[in-house]
């Protein structure tokens, strides 16, 4: 491992590696691109990304086994969900095969940068923006694909201790027919308010209810969420509006394995209060790549705070 970095404290911030890839995408194509050393990206102050936010990402990680393998957690849907957002805004897909080699050969030459220590890894983000210049509203015609890499540990300040979560009764993320379903930066800007606000009351992260009826549960700013109500385990559906976690489905496939008994349904806030009268609703947790599998603590709604397992 790299021999400058406190490997037991780096919590989750940008630590560029070494090398990064970079492909073009011009006269209707993908080139083969290349692995750089350069971590600056010089563009065109009008460049799409700048003036219409037409970008896409994704979020993974690699780890190193007790062997020393560098391990990937389902690589393959993560860049078969990219191509969903990309399509979702217009931009060219890229061939998945072709980025799962590049990425695998990039932490080749990276290896030394996967850190080792108790709930860390080494985090991906593989993202495309457009970056021909122009200022009328279009899709544009030049994009650049670029892998990224940064060791980091535990998302959330709390590690693996359950988290406070803020049901937002105000502002609103997504609404089906949005981009709520992509992994877009716009779908994320509109995300920025709420939560900055949940922090200044000293909660961590905040819960979003669908942006029409305003009273079912949808997702949190950087995770899934589930609840154990009764025997049954509880998530909201995909309508539209909500990231399809590749964590969130390898949850569910899993409890199904155990033979737990899993609904993908609309979740009131009423069922949930209701269900947390009752003493039925037992356990909540969040679920994503950079947060993982994260306990729920506390649920904020209005002036009701759910607390679970004190």
């Amino acid at each position: 491992m790299k021999k400058n970095l406190d490997w037991e404290n780096i919590g989750f911030a940008y630590r560029p590696t070494d090398s990064r890839f970079v492909s073009m995408y011009t006269d209707g194509k993908w080139d083969e691109g290349a692995m750089i050393a350069d971590p600056n990206v010089t563009i065109s102050e009008s460049s799409g990304v700048f003036q219409y936010a037409q970008t896409c990402f994704e979020g993974m990680k690699a780890y190193l086994a007790p062997d020393r393998r560098i391990l990937l957690f389902r690589p393959e849907k993560n860049m078969e969900r990219l191509n969903n957002s990309n399509e979702r805004v217009c931009i060219p897909k890229i061939d998945p095969d072709f980025c799962i080699h590049a990425l695998e050969e990039l932490l080749k030459i990276d290896r030394d940068w996967i850190p080792s220590a108790p709930d860390t890894s080494l985090y991906i983000r593989p993202f495309i923006f457009a970056t021909d210049p122009y200022v009328g509203v279009r899709v544009g015609n030049q994009y650049k694909f670029i892998i990224i890499l940064s060791p980091v540990g535990a998302y959330y300040p709390e590690g693996l201790n359950p988290v406070k979560i803020y049901v937002e009764p105000t502002y609103v993320r997504a609404v089906r027919g949005g981009l709520g379903q992509a992994k877009t930066g716009a779908n994320y800007a509109a995300s920025l308010k709420a939560q900055q606000e949940a922090k200044q009351v000293h909660y961590t992260q905040v819960l979003w209810l669908d942006g029409v009826e305003r009273k079912y549960i949808e997702e949190v700013g950087t995770m899934n969420v589930f609840f154990k109500i009764g025997d049954e385990i509880v998530t909201p559906a995909l309508e539209g509006s909500i990231l399809p976690g590749i964590t969130r489905k390898s949850v569910i496939e899993i409890l199904k394995g155990w033979g737990v008994k899993v609904a993908e349904r609309r979740v009131s806030v009423d069922e949930l209060v209701e269900a947390y009268d009752k003493g039925i609703l037992g356990e909540a947790f969040g679920t994503g790549t950079a947060a993982v599998i994260s306990p729920i603590g506390m649920l904020k709604i209005n002036d009701k705070e759910l607390v679970f397992n004190d």
